[in-house]
């Protein structure tokens, strides 16, 4: 799935991408409550795009300076391949609907993708300040520690879980989320229905889950975990089967031994 990066590059850029991840992460955080923020729909929203602009104000210029040349996708929630050349895919408050609802599902994440393929990343969770980091052909890591998928090959033993990408999906994708979801309640053995996809992904690449599938493009949500779960051993394809790119209209990453199995089920939905 990955290219690799240039010799000695994740050496240099991790350890800036980590600090300003880090840095942003700690602006979140001084905003966050362990209250519901907003009643209304615009109020909501409101305070969504908030932590955005908060946390920008702190990320985007760090991530641009560390690495000469990059781009900067504006649109998080955009998805679909990505022009040549090395963009940064970031989103500020990943769990953003979470953050504004007093829940503690959410991170902070940066992701270096070079024509269409994730190839450094860093996901930081401020509230227990554990960050996930891995690098093309460099492994993934938990605060530094290497991180291994699941050894196992049931489907039917699989914790597998899924979730809506984003607000306001068709008709269509909202009856393959509900069909695909039925039909692996029934092939493995727990479902878990969550956002963000992130901070899912975190839990195949270390082994606590065994698989995660998504109908969606959207490449904010998808990247990080995508690198996490490969340099950890994992399989990352479309629902063809295809090695996933940024280009991809859906996802699945597993542990090796269930991804056949797991693909079977979800094609056919």
């Amino acid at each position: 799935m990955t290219t690799a990066m240039p010799s000695g590059l994740d050496t240099t850029l991790l350890p800036a991408v980590t600090a300003a991840t880090k840095a942003a992460g700690s602006v979140l955080r001084k905003r966050y409550t362990i209250h519901a923020r907003g009643v209304s729909l615009a109020e909501v929203v409101g305070e969504i795009h908030a932590n955005d602009e908060a946390v920008l104000a702190v990320l985007r210029e760090a991530l641009l300076t560390a690495r000469p040349g990059s781009r900067w996708v504006e649109d998080e929630l955009a998805g679909g391949a990505l022009p040549p050349g090395e963009w940064w895919v970031v989103d500020p408050a990943e769990g953003n609907i979470n953050h504004v609802h007093g829940m503690p599902d959410w991170a902070v994440t940066a992701t270096l993708v070079r024509d269409n393929q994730p190839v450094l990343t860093v996901v930081h969770l401020p509230l227990t300040d554990d960050t996930y980091t891995a690098t093309a052909g460099g492994g993934a890591r938990l605060n530094g520690r290497p991180l291994t998928v699941s050894a196992k090959d049931d489907l039917g033993a699989a914790l597998i879980g899924t979730g809506q990408a984003r607000p306001g999906e068709s008709t269509d994708t909202f009856r393959r989320i509900g069909a695909s979801v039925t039909a692996m309640l029934t092939a493995g053995l727990v479902v878990r229905v969550s956002v963000p996809a992130t901070l899912q992904l975190i839990h195949v690449a270390a082994g606590r889950m065994d698989a995660f599938w998504q109908f969606s493009d959207v490449r904010s949500g998808l990247a990080a975990g995508a690198l996490l779960v490969t340099e950890a051993g994992g399989t990352v394809t479309d629902l063809d089967g295809t090695p996933w790119s940024a280009g991809s209209r859906d996802f699945l990453a597993a542990a090796p031994g269930i991804h056949t199995a797991a693909l079977d089920v979800l094609s056919r939905i």
